[in-house]
């Protein structure tokens, strides 16, 4: 289990951020991130978040096939290339922000040899399974995911990473991703199901049943979260969830996205409770299981734009938030340095 934040240096934070010369309260949200982030380092004040890595872990799903997004499975492969020729939309948000980005193919129904090797060193397989027809993983599959996440949140750590992003890439992956939530939260498919890229009436009527099916098709798996991977997750979320995990127990704090993050952060205090405390959430997506499961972890998402673009975007735009509450945590006067001395 992840040791938890510093309540020491979360209670000397509080203390510094109400001596402060700025009005009780007025920093809002910002103060409280502040005493967060300094709780997550142990430091006050804390340091600035100048490390900031986000892996993208892309993988297809089998139920993309099933008519459960408005988009074709061939654009998770393609989506892959444009992350490594820095052109898609988290790219230009990663650039504006100094965020590094890394792409990870862990499960994709493509040959992407042609790209740089470490790009699918670590390829679990070509597709997850349609989770309503079968499991989406074998066992050992789920445990080699698993594995994947956790050396590249510690091979970022190793190279100096003060904060981690976990971004998403395939087709059809809000389906599995609501299915953990369901699973997790025990919840019907009915009450987690949403659009994802755009779906209509119709495909939110097959994206329900899909769910619905695959729920009942797991059954009491569903209690033991690592079985919940293999029956209904996939290679890239069962990654990303690992990722989450190393994080947690390295100390590194994370920074959630969409409903793929908050899913897999859901499925990782599940396995490992505690590990929630050291994540906080970048935005609010419009998938109603992203919510449902941040109420369950507590969190708060920073912003709500009404994004549905995934790839990590919503946690990279959220990023100047925590440095300027860092910022200012570090560097607004003391009050009682301001006022004369009486003595």
């Amino acid at each position: 289990m992840p040791t938890p934040p510093s309540t020491t240096a979360a209670r000397a934070a509080a203390e510094r951020l109400a001596g402060l010369a700025v009005p009780a309260g007025a920093l809002g949200r910002l103060g409280e991130l502040a005493v967060w982030v300094s709780s997550v380092q142990g430091e006050v004040p804390p340091r600035p978040l100048e490390g900031v890595r986000l892996v993208i872990f892309a993988g297809d799903h089998g139920v993309a096939g099933h008519g459960v997004s408005a988009y074709p499975p061939a654009i998770t492969a393609a989506m892959v290339r444009t992350f490594v020729a820095g052109r898609a939309g988290v790219n230009a948000l990663a650039r504006a922000h100094g965020v590094g980005v890394r792409v990870l193919d862990v499960a994709v129904d493509a040959d992407l040899s042609d790209l740089p090797a470490e790009v699918g060193a670590h390829k679990v397989r070509r597709g997850s399974g349609a989770i309503h027809l079968e499991d989406a993983l074998h066992p050992v599959e789920t445990t080699r995911a698993l594995e994947i996440g956790r050396r590249a949140a510690h091979e970022e750590v190793a190279a100096g990473a003060q904060l981690l992003l976990s971004g998403d890439m395939g087709i059809g992956n809000t389906t599995p991703a609501a299915a953990l939530v369901a699973a997790g939260l025990g919840l019907d498919a009915e009450e987690v199901v949403g659009r994802g890229t755009g779906v209509d009436a119709e495909g939110l009527r097959r994206k329900t049943a899909v769910l619905d099916a695959a729920l009942a098709r797991t059954g009491r798996r569903a209690d033991d979260p690592v079985e919940t991977l293999t029956a209904l997750g996939s290679a890239d979320l069962a990654a990303t969830v690992g990722y989450l995990l190393a994080a947690a127990e390295a100390g590194v704090p994370v920074l959630l996205d969409g409903l793929m993050a908050v899913a897999c952060a859901l499925s990782a205090e599940r396995i490992a409770p505690g590990t929630g405390a050291w994540c906080v959430a970048g935005h609010r997506s419009p998938e109603p299981a992203q919510s449902l499961a941040l109420a369950h972890l507590g969190l708060e998402p920073l912003l709500d734009l009404g994004l549905r673009l995934g790839e990590g975007s919503g946690a990279v735009a959220a990023v100047p938030l925590l440095r300027s509450a860092v910022a200012l945590l570090r560097d607004v006067a003391q009050l009682d340095d301001l006022l004369p001395d009486e003595g």
